[in-house]
């Protein structure tokens, strides 16, 4: 437990904002809200669990992590649902913690959250610190992504590979050597006032780490080619700037500014404009950082480039505001940021999140953002980022809060090994990896485990959300998520308490009723069935051997070739023995169905699942359509 001193505390409660927000009140409990945030991270702490661990059902779990290669890397976070710990989005995670604990400190000491956030920080810093044995080598990952997603397991049974990657002069990963480098950093502004000496070590790597991303440059997923296809790096120019941004705050050693002021055109810091925040893509927030420089009035020589990073922020604020003359970033009808299908409410959360630090940015030097046709006051950025907050903590259309534990409906069904199986403390016996599967994931009851705090991936464009744990999409949480919720949520603690009925999404603006007719439900004509309606393409995509055993991945793809659109179809498989991906089982045995977020098959369009085993090819028929 880190301990606050009364200096401090007084200190940090000193800080406050130039401008009024009279107009703005509280409508959740914000505090409980940022409460079962930090206790996600809790439920994904890897290693071995300290006394003071307040998720119960939790146990120690990867205790030989890295010593097979001969180095310690037990800690550190466990990504999602799953078991494998990810460097990419991990020191992206610390990097929102820390930047939450930085700027928003004086919130966090008011509600007696600070020694947690920074327990959540150091849980991943140590980590970090670990990973990085010598100045040029840092290890990027632990565990296999393709052997963990064929099991469903708690991370207490892993009998999966816990093999360690590592990035090194011939094997660079510049995009995960500069955020871990900008993790560190911002970890040692917010450990600054409460232990100077880790502060000081935390910084030591992060130069370290920055040195070696900056000269030994390349793609980590080229240099760990088994994170390429759950966390694919865009590109690695703005972890450089990132890191370089984080430095400079850290430092104020003038030549990390110097660096992103020389390298803003090479690195696309001025000349990319863009509508999201997130793991891959940090220009939004490098941009709102080196603003804060100039409103401070300290950009000095450099002002000229300042500015056109600032334009860059204003930009992106605009899109999410819906004032950026028509290039905006899309709205679902219940008024959520919608960026991508897949695990959207990760982009609301760190684009919420950006607005709140960036009104507070512009209010304290009196400025506004500078949209195509009008200006927008420091105070709207605070609204809108409300908004969004309130939409995941359940003013939407469902009246459902995404935020797991919170609120009265929530989700029950989330994809996560650990929260869907009985607690290693109550069910002693070890859950095998089919096991888990047929015993746990395919339950109809929900999950034994609350993991409070989750934030899961969402609705869809529409705003539904199918509860399922089958429904990874929209189901499943990740620490690089939910990690901005925690400043978030600290930042709207701070307004004045106002009223709500969760019951009624429509008691505080800006909540948006879905305009329009309602959709229309197809009803099959009473026609001849194609006798072919859809075909499968089958494919194996990996394989790998177990002892004796060999095991295949088998990709499948189900596309309609009928003129029609197809409603209930049911596929019956026959010798198919390991998991499955993709579809939802039916009470029938060996029997499954479209996912629930897929109702309909529209003529040509495609459905994709997965299965795992050895031997040969399952079998599959088609049992009944519409």
């Amino acid at each position: 437990m880190v301990s606050l001193s009364p200096s401090y505390t007084s200190l940090i409660l000193l800080v406050g904002l130039l401008f009024s927000e009279a107009t703005i009140v509280n409508s959740f409990d914000y505090g409980d809200a940022l409460d079962k945030t930090l206790l996600f991270f809790e439920a994904q702490r890897s290693g071995k669990l300290p006394a003071s661990q307040r998720v119960k059902w939790r146990g120690d779990s990867g205790l030989s992590d890295g010593y097979a290669q001969g180095v310690n890397l037990v800690g550190g976070y466990y990504d999602a649902g799953d078991h494998v710990k990810f460097g990419l989005p991990m020191a992206f995670t610390v990097t929102m913690l820390s930047w939450s604990a930085v700027d928003f400190s004086g919130d966090l000491v008011s509600v007696n959250q600070m020694a947690h956030t920074l327990e959540a920080i150091k849980w991943g810093t140590d980590y970090f610190i670990k990973a990085h044995p010598k100045p040029f080598v840092l290890w990027g990952q632990v565990g296999d992504g393709a052997s963990d997603h064929y099991c469903w397991q708690r991370a207490e049974d892993m009998t999966t590979s816990r093999t360690a990657y590592k990035l090194d002069p011939e094997n660079p990963g510049s995009d995960l050597a500069g955020e871990t480098a900008a993790a560190l950093a911002a970890a040692s502004l917010a450990f600054k006032p409460y232990d100077s000496t880790y502060s000081e070590l935390l910084l030591v790597h992060a130069k370290q780490i920055f040195s070696f991303a900056n000269r030994f440059r390349g793609f980590y997923d080229e240099s760990i080619g088994n994170a390429k296809q759950f966390y694919t790096s865009s590109s690695y120019a703005d972890e450089l700037l990132w890191a370089a941004t984080w430095l400079y705050r850290a430092t104020k050693d003038e030549y990390f500014l110097k660096y992103v002021v020389d390298n803003c055109v090479s690195l696309g810091g001025t000349g990319l404009a863009v509508k999201e925040f997130s793991w891959d893509n940090k220009y939004a927030g490098i941009q709102i950082l080196l603003s804060k420089i100039l409103l401070d009035g300290a950009g000095g020589q450099y002002t000229a480039t300042l500015q056109q990073y600032q334009a860059k922020a204003d930009y992106f604020a605009c899109a999410c505001l819906q004032k950026n003359d028509g290039y905006n970033v899309k709205m679902t009808p219940g008024g959520l940021l919608y960026v991508r299908e897949w695990n959207n409410l990760q982009y609301t959360a760190s684009s919420a999140f950006l607005l709140a630090v960036y009104s507070d940015y512009l209010a304290k030097s009196k400025s506004v953002v500078k949209c195509p046709s009008v200006q927008v006051q420091p105070q709207e950025l605070l609204t809108f980022a409300k908004s969004q907050a309130d939409y995941i903590l359940g003013k939407n259309p469902k009246s459902m809060s995404y935020l797991v534990g919170f609120g009265q409906s929530y989700p029950l069904h989330v994809h996560h090994r650990g929260a869907s199986i009985t607690s290693i403390s109550l069910l002693q016996s070890a859950v095998g990896c089919v096991e888990g599967f047929e015993s746990w994931y395919k339950r109809a009851e929900a999950d034994p485990n609350v993991i409070y705090g989750a934030l899961v991936g969402g609705p869809n464009a529409n705003d539904e959300y199918f509860d399922s744990r089958s429904n990874y999409e929209q189901s499943e949480p990740t620490i690089s998520g939910t990690a901005p919720l925690v400043g978030l949520f600290s930042r709207l603690h701070r307004l004045p308490a106002g009223p709500y009925n969760p019951g009624s999404p429509n008691s505080s603006a800006p909540y948006h009723k879905p305009q329009g007719p309602s959709p229309k439900t197809y009803t099959p004509s009473p026609t001849t069935k194609p006798a072919v309606p859809v075909e499968f393409l089958h494919s194996v995509t990996s394989s790998w051997t177990v002892g004796t055993e060999t095991y295949y991945r088998h990709k499948v793809i189900i596309k309609n070739v009928s003129q029609k659109p197809i409603t209930q179809l049911k596929l019956h498989f026959e010798s198919l023995t390991g998991s499955l991906w993709g579809l939802s089982p039916t009470q029938e045995k060996n029997t499954y169905e479209l996912p629930a977020w897929l109702k309909v098959l529209e003529p040509s369009s495609e459905c994709t699942f997965v299965y795992v085993q050895g031997g040969a090819q399952a079998k599959i028929s088609i049992q009944n359509y519409h």
